[in-house]
Parts: C-alpha cells; sequence; structure tokens
C-alpha cells in the first residue's frame, strides 16, 4: 500500500484513473484536437476524429431539437459595439469581451453570447400570440477574452461553439417551456452517457454586475424554483452565479478529479425582451427563456473524451467500423466491404494484413465498437464476422444493421 496509509491504495488508483483519462493527454492521443501556438493558447484545432465526433454531436442535437418544435438559424459572429450596449453585454460583461474593432468609423465586436441575435431575429417580423412559443436554435461561434493563466484543453476555451437556443413565449407558456428544455436535456445526457452531478438554481449576487430589478429577479426566480420542485429534481441555490439579466437552472458536471463545472443551462429573461422592445400583437411583451441542451461544444467533447475514456457509443465514436482482412488475400473482398460500409453512412476504415498480426490490429483498434474480420468464408460470401469492443462475437451481421445499430435515439 503506497505510503502504508490506509486508503492510499484506493487514491493512488483514483489519481491513476484521472490522469489516465484526463482528456488533454488522451484527446491528442486519440487524434481529437491539438493546438498550436502560432494560432493562440485556447483556440484549439478539431482534428479528423473530433471532428467525426463534433459532427455526430452536433447531428443529433439538431434532429433533437428539430423533432422538438425548434427552428434553426444562423447569425453573424460579429455584432456592432451598439448591440451589445442594448443588450446590456457592454455594461455588465463588457470585461469578458474582446475589445472592438475599427471599420469604417464603426466599432465591430466579437459575440460573447448569441442571444443578442436571436432577439433581433424575433423582432425582423411581427409576432402574434398564435406563433408562440417560438423556438429558435443555432449552433453558433462566441468568444471570450478569457486570461492565457486559466485556459486548459477543451474545457476552457477562448472560441465557443455553443448550443444555443432561445423559446420566445406569452408569460403563461415560460414553466411549460422551462420544464420542456429539461426534457431536452435530460434525454440528451442519457443518450450521451452524461450523470448530472448536481443542479443549481444561479440567483443573483451584490454589485453592478447584475441588472438591478428586483421585481423581475424574482418573477424569473419563482418559475424557475417552481419547475424544478414540480419535476422533484434536489437543487442548491447560489448567490452570484446567475447570468447578469437573470437567474438559471445550471446542471452541473464533475471531471474525474471532481472539479465541477456548468454544461447545460436554462434560463429566464425578462429583460432582453424590453431592452429590444420585443412584441406580440396586441403589444404584449414575450419572455425569452434561454437553454442550451448540451453548452459548448468543446466542454461537451472534454468531458465525454474522460466519461468514456475513448471507449464512445458506437453512434458517436469516430470510427464506427474496422475492417480486418486476414491476409492480403483477403484484402480486395475487405476494401469492397469498407465501400459498403462508408455507402450506408458508418465511419469505416480499413486495417490491412501489412499492419501486423490479426491479434495486433484488433489491439490497435481495440476503442471501436465493430471489428469485421473477413477471412477466406467470408471473402467468399461478401461478408465479415463481426467483432465488438468488448470481445464478443456478433457472427455475420449485415452492414445495414450495423448501421441501425450505431443510431442515437431521440426519445424524450
Amino acid at each position: 500500500m503506497p505510503g502504508g496509509r490506509p486508503g492510499a491504495w484506493s487514491f493512488a488508483l483514483s489519481t491513476q484513473r484521472t490522469i489516465m483519462n484526463d482528456h488533454r493527454r488522451l484527446g491528442r492521443e486519440l487524434g481529437i484536437f491539438d493546438t498550436d501556438p502560432l494560432i493562440g493558447s485556447g483556440l484549439p484545432c478539431w482534428l479528423p476524429a473530433g471532428a467525426a465526433v463534433r459532427k455526430a454531436v452536433e447531428d443529433y442535437v439538431y434532429e433533437l431539437e428539430r423533432r422538438n418544435g425548434y427552428q434553426h438559424v444562423n447569425s453573424p459572429v460579429l455584432g456592432k459595439r451598439e448591440l451589445y450596449e442594448r443588450s446590456g453585454h457592454w455594461a455588465h460583461y463588457a470585461e469578458d469581451m474582446f475589445p472592438p474593432m475599427r471599420v469604417g468609423g464603426e466599432e465591430f465586436v466579437l459575440r460573447p453570447s448569441l442571444c443578442p441575435h436571436h432577439a433581433l431575429i424575433y423582432r425582423s417580423r411581427q409576432r402574434s400570440r398564435r406563433d408562440l412559443p417560438l423556438r429558435l436554435a443555432e449552433l453558433g461561434g462566441m468568444y471570450r477574452s478569457e486570461l492565457s493563466g486559466v485556459l486548459g484543453g477543451l474545457t476552457r476555451v477562448r472560441a465557443i461553439q455553443l448550443n444555443d437556443g432561445h423559446v420566445f413565449c406569452a408569460p403563461d407558456q415560460a414553466a411549460a417551456e422551462v420544464s420542456a428544455a429539461l426534457d431536452l436535456i435530460e434525454a440528451a445526457h442519457a443518450q450521451l452517457g452524461i450523470r448530472a452531478a448536481r443542479y443549481r438554481l444561479s440567483l443573483r449576487g451584490e454589485g453592478d454586475k447584475f441588472v438591478d430589478d428586483p421585481g423581475m429577479w424574482a418573477r424569473s426566480e419563482e418559475i424557475l424554483r417552481e419547475v424544478l420542485k414540480e419535476r422533484g429534481r434536489a437543487f442548491d441555490e447560489e448567490r452570484g452565479e446567475g447570468a447578469f439579466y437573470g437567474p438559471k437552472i445550471d446542471i452541473q458536471i464533475a471531471d474525474p478529479a471532481g472539479r465541477e463545472a456548468t454544461l447545460s443551462t436554462v434560463q429566464v429573461d425578462y429583460f432582453q425582451p424590453e431592452r429590444f422592445d420585443l412584441r406580440y400583437t396586441g403589444g404584449e411583451r414575450p419572455v425569452m427563456v434561454h437553454r442550451s441542451v448540451i453548452g459548448g461544444i468543446e466542454r461537451l467533447v472534454a468531458h465525454l473524451i474522460e466519461v468514456h475514456g475513448g471507449a464512445f457509443p458506437a453512434w458517436l465514436a469516430p470510427v464506427q467500423a474496422v475492417v480486418l482482412p486476414l491476409s492480403d488475400t483477403e484484402r480486395p473482398a475487405a476494401e469492397a466491404l469498407l465501400r459498403r460500409c462508408v455507402a450506408a453512412g458508418l465511419r469505416a476504415e480499413l486495417a490491412p494484413a501489412d499492419r501486423g498480426s490479426l491479434g495486433a490490429r484488433i489491439r490497435a483498434h481495440r476503442l471501436v465498437p465493430y471489428q469485421l474480420v473477413v477471412g477466406p468464408r467470408e471473402a467468399a460470401g461478401g461478408g465479415a464476422s463481426v467483432r465488438r469492443r468488448d470481445g464478443s462475437q456478433a457472427g455475420d451481421v449485415p452492414v445495414e444493421r450495423l448501421m441501425e445499430d450505431s443510431r442515437p435515439s431521440f426519445e424524450i
């Protein structure tokens, strides 16, 4: 037992697991991401494997949102300084924003948030009560002027791809929309293999960081608190953790070392509808429910690397199937099978016999969900003997069946 202390062995094992699954090391080994000083700190590049994981996540969330009434939009990553003065970001959040860029006598800012753009999209058309709730979603870039000392891997970056969404609804619809957003979040977490560490009701703190409107805060807090109680969710209330314009439900996650971070969030906002003078027919003002199902893609993927240790669920794996010809004789049949896999939509690759023995190649691809072995019998029949990642044998499974088994579920 290390050091001869009671419990030291379990602590050493826990520390070893933390080191083994540190996303900064494992992410680079798996070809998920990398950084370069010529690009800059906090600005990671997605390598092919990481881009595949990211695309799988994006496609899943897009379809989950589409099936649940969201319309997807795209908006610029820049905006005039006046936009963020109107939204309140400039007064309450400027220290986290990049400085303005002067272009032709105007000042433009890299956006710290997508919500002002979505408020303007709402305002671009006349809206009636029948149009509500209007659910808008976007996976868009946002930028935070983080100090270099706090940056690390994918968990703390300067350029964030945020899964964001805003529901514009009548006041009497707000509670139902908050609960529906939590339904989406919990469904996505289950599909991704994420376990929430805790739910936090993040409230206003002291000082000028927060909008000074006690009545507005009280209305928003009441909605969020009651939804959590109705859903039977235990939660902690913490002062000073709210957004500058309103309270929020934060779903916290923890890494193997126990460090906590916010992943998903739901917020109720009366402030920005007023600042942008948003209305629907009759002069009524909507409530703006902010929600992020999976948060920033960077932090999410960092957590997934650590949770799964690189052994991602089949639908999420960068390579879902590897084709393994027994010898060079079976290579033509293996290449034909690879083409069928790719045509069916599987992310697949070939590991030919010249890369080593079959056992060595299987070990080299131990994180791939499906290993398709092609021997003389399989080559003659145009199929493969399918071996799962856990070592179990699935037999001669059609490629189309593998594709079906490699799709996520969209059940709520």
